[in-house]
This record gives structure tokens, C-alpha cells and sequence, in this order.
């Protein structure tokens, strides 16, 4: 009985709390009666799972072909990386995600998460990059795939936030040249869409480089989201730091600390606790859209399905079903990272030092 009382008390705060809710409920009901039974059709029921190209021509798009990802997912996880090498990016990939699960679990010390930090990353250069160790030297044209879209996204974010800060702090400063320049950056890089900032970095800027001197288009690529990254994340931190009431600043000069102390010790670790869902959306828009990479030739998840399609006529037509085994890499990504923000926000609410 008490159950029952629980569940009634359940549906009605989160279903039918009021006329609208009520009625956005049974409209979403009525909506799953109707299209869910063909989707479950389509994508099960009538569905191909082994990769035989035949088949699922047989079935003419009646039910999903499945066997697309069967034959190809080697290529749409490691793009055009040799084959008889993938073990190389499977292992960087998986030690990279290792560090990033145990930080956001926080399964280890502070010290210790910095040290494996330390040691992942130049890993996955090594192991991905070769040319040490005995490993065969894979020139970064070739990288692509799920290692290079987690490479792109996990960089971005980390050496976006440091400079996010920085760009924050600099349009607080008393110094007008350099609350100037980073106005001028902010407002230049919002002003102008990711893709355009990728073309830059990767066709304009070799142009105006010297005779001689070339930098190559993975590291262009990865400065350009970066910069960009880090020109949205620092309005965020900003909005952060003007959030903190003034007597926290008069608290931190009765204590004796100085300018710089303060913010290190008060204002900013508040400022960053205040705007921990804002940074989370940022970090899951860089995830997205190191989709636009493929625009200057570099091939992560969704451009290397598009490779391993475009010379296959057997498989060409079963693009669909490509796209949606993508889109479930990226949603568990997304998912993942907002139940991490979720986790965190109820450590500093709890009164942690997550911060």
C-alpha cells in the first residue's frame, strides 16, 4: 500500500504536477503508442545483423541493416590508421578513457590523478604516433575515428580552461590595454562560427607562416578549437566571478590577503562552484563539434564512416544505420558527462573539495 501511495505521489510530481504537464505526458504517450511499435519493427524485428550485404539488400530498407556496422566499425572507430596496427589506438583510447573515468570518480588521490595525466597523454602520442619503442611511425593524416574525435575533445577542454581563466581575469583587470586585447579576442572569436576558425588554422595560417616552416594540420586543428573553446568557457568563468557578492572581497582584505590571494583562495573557487553546469555544457559542445574537423580532412567518427561508405556500393545505401551507431557514441559520451556533473555539483554541494 505504502508503495502504491509512493508511486501515485511519484506520478503526479513529475508527470501531471499541472494542466500542461498533464497534457505534454499523455501527448508523449500517445506519440510512443503510435510510432513505437514500427521503430522496434524496423530496428529488431525486421533488422539484419550479420554483415551480409545481400541480405540486407533483401530486406530493401524494411528493417535496419545492422551488418553495416558489423563490416565497417573497424573503420569507423580508427579511420584510415593501418589495420594491422589498431591495436595501437584501441590501447591509447582505452588508457586515455581510463584516466578520464577515474578523475571524474575521483578514485584516486588529487596527486595521483595528475601523475596518471601526466603519463596518458604522452602515451597516446607514443603509442598512436609510433616512431619509439619500435613502433611503426603513423603520420597524424592517418589518425581518425573515435581515438582522434576523444584526442581533439579531451585537449580542448584541458588547455581551454587555463586560458579561459586567464581571458576571465584579464577583462577584470585595472590595466585597459589588457582588459582591451581580451575583450577584443572574446568578441572576435564568438563573432565567427567554429568551422571558419578550422579553415583558418588549417589553410589560412600556413600561408602567412615563413619559408620553410610547417606545423602540422593536427596541431593547427587543435589550437584552433582550443582558442575557440576557450573564448566561450571564459565568459562562463566571468559571469562566475561576478556572481560572488562584494563582501566576499571585503571579507578576503580584512583577512589580509592581497588581490591575487583572494581570487586564488576565494573568489574564484566560488566563481568555478557557481558555474559547474555552464562548463559542463561547454565541454560537451567541444565533444560534438569535433564533428566539423572532417571539413579540412581530418576524419573522425562521422568522417570516417563517410570514407569507408563512399568507395562501398554493396554498403552505400546504409548510411542510416551508420549514422545511428555514431550517435550512440556520442550520446553515451554526452550521457556520460552530465551524470559526471551531476556527481560533481552533489560533492561541492555536500560541502567537498572537488574544487
Amino acid at each position: 500500500m505504502n508503495q502504491l501511495v509512493a508511486t501515485r505521489a511519484w506520478l503526479r510530481r513529475n508527470l501531471f504536477s499541472d494542466l500542461f504537464s498533464g497534457m505534454a505526458t499523455l501527448l508523449l504517450l500517445a506519440a510512443a503508442v503510435y510510432w513505437l511499435p514500427g521503430l522496434i519493427d524496423w530496428m529488431l524485428l525486421q533488422a539484419v545483423f550479420k554483415a551480409d550485404a545481400g541480405a540486407c539488400q533483401a530486406v530493401n530498407h524494411a528493417g535496419a541493416c545492422w551488418g553495416v556496422v558489423a563490416e565497417k566499425y573497424r573503420f569507423i572507430l580508427f579511420g584510415r590508421y593501418p589495420h594491422a596496427e589498431q591495436w595501437r589506438p584501441l590501447l591509447a583510447t582505452a588508457l586515455l578513457l581510463l584516466v578520464i573515468v577515474a578523475s571524474g570518480l575521483r578514485l584516486s588521490s588529487r596527486r595521483s590523478l595528475l601523475a596518471a595525466w601526466a603519463l596518458a597523454l604522452p602515451a597516446f602520442f607514443m603509442l598512436t604516433g609510433g616512431g619509439s619503442f619500435g613502433l611503426t611511425p603513423v603520420g597524424s593524416d592517418q589518425w581518425g575515428g573515435l581515438p582522434l574525435t576523444l584526442l581533439l575533445a579531451t585537449m580542448g577542454m584541458l588547455m581551454a580552461f587555463p586560458l579561459a581563466i586567464a581571458v576571465a581575469l584579464g577583462r577584470q583587470s585595472r590595466l585597459p590595454l589588457l582588459r582591451g586585447l581580451c575583450t577584443l579576442y572574446v568578441e572576435l572569436v564568438r563573432g565567427v562560427p567554429l568551422i571558419s576558425v578550422l579553415f583558418l588554422a588549417s589553410f589560412l595560417f600556413p600561408i602567412v607562416l615563413p619559408q620553410g616552416v610547417s606545423i602540422d594540420v593536427l596541431l593547427r586543428v587543435q589550437a584552433g578549437i582550443v582558442l575557440f573553446a576557450a573564448a566561450y568557457l571564459s565568459e562562463t568563468i566571468r559571469g562566475g566571478l561576478q556572481s560572488i557578492p562584494a563582501g566576499q572581497h571585503d571579507a578576503a582584505a580584512a583577512l589580509g590577503l592581497g588581490r591575487w590571494q583572494a581570487m586564488r583562495w576565494i573568489i574564484l573557487p566560488q566563481a568555478l562552484r557557481a558555474v559547474i553546469p555552464s562548463m559542463m555544457n561547454s565541454a560537451v559542445s567541444v565533444f560534438k563539434d569535433t564533428s566539423l574537423v572532417t571539413v579540412v580532412s581530418l576524419y573522425e567518427l562521422t568522417g570516417s564512416l563517410s570514407l569507408a561508405l563512399a568507395g562501398d556500393a554493396e554498403w552505400r545505401s546504409f548510411h542510416l544505420e551508420g549514422y545511428l551507431f555514431i550517435g550512440l557514441i556520442y550520446w553515451t559520451g554526452c550521457y556520460a558527462m552530465s551524470r559526471f556533473s551531476r556527481g560533481f555539483e552533489s560533492r561541492v554541494d555536500a560541502g567537498g573539495t572537488a574544487i
